[in-house]
């Protein structure tokens, strides 16, 4: 997968903002660097600056795994659009600021985790309840393989049912029919009226953007570990975000249109 500051990459990359496209974006490990709290994560001040920009100009999304509410609190700009829970929780739903319906489907699972809570806080798993979708975390646990373990073997019963899927130290459950990222995007496309998207993430619930996105998109996978991706291009890093919004923002400067 070739990195996006190649030559290649800087071409789709300049092809792409002339056509005025949603910009898309995940949170954590794209926009922000993963930390073992997930309350403690935040924007570095360069981003959060050349996003605020960029959003003057482009329909900017988040498109995050976590609730929108809690991403609200962790911006100091307004992006266009937000959507939460892996793409079940879209921010027009929620005018109000009121926290989405419970989804009845993990109810079930949820006695499950209250039966076993004791055992999970034991192995250091935090249980984090986002009301569309279950959060199981293991990054603090002493031992991440037996925690991942025994999340495996607690969720065996529900995988039928439900949908089941890993992420980086964290195995996320949802109800069977939730929209993925992939719906999600392409709804905010219609939404915002534009013709195309650049999107990047880091982690397996943004594959389905990464798989299903048309030839003229422009998708990045921030990380570039050896995990095989649909994505078109990558990013060592988060760290390289910054500069890659600056890189945004200039192209932008030079094709100055409304």
């Amino acid at each position: 997968m070739p990195h996006l500051f190649s030559p290649e990459g800087q071409a789709r990359l300049a092809s792409l903002l002339r056509r005025r496209p949603l910009l898309a974006f995940d949170f954590d490990g794209t926009l922000a660097p993963i930390v073992p709290r997930p309350h403690d994560a935040h924007l570095s001040s360069a981003v959060s600056t050349r996003l605020r920009r960029l959003a003057l100009q482009l329909p900017v999304a988040i498109v995050t795994g976590r609730t929108v509410a809690d991403v609200r609190t962790r911006l100091d700009f307004t992006p266009t659009y937000i959507v939460g829970n892996h793409g079940a929780e879209d921010d027009a739903m929620l005018g109000d600021g009121t926290a989405p319906p419970a989804a009845p489907a993990l109810d079930g699972l949820r006695e499950i985790l209250r039966g076993r809570s004791a055992e999970l806080s034991a192995l250091g798993v935090m249980v984090e309840d986002k009301r569309l979708s279950l959060a199981l975390h293991f990054r603090l646990a002493a031992q991440r393989e037996t925690a991942r373990e025994f999340i495996e073997e607690l969720l065996r019963p529900v995988r039928a049912s439900l949908h089941v899927f890993a992420g980086k130290m964290v195995v996320n459950v949802t109800p069977p029919q939730a929209p993925d990222k992939a719906v999600a995007v392409r709804a905010l496309l219609a939404r915002s009226g534009a013709s195309c998207a650049f999107f990047a993430g880091d982690d397996v619930n943004d594959e389905p953007v990464f798989a299903a996105a048309p030839a003229d998109w422009l998708t990045v996978r921030v990380g570039r570990d050896q995990t095989p991706s649909s994505a078109q291009f990558c990013l060592a890093g988060p760290h390289e975000m910054a500069l890659l919004l600056e890189r945004m923002c200039g192209l932008l400067a030079s094709d100055p249109r409304p």
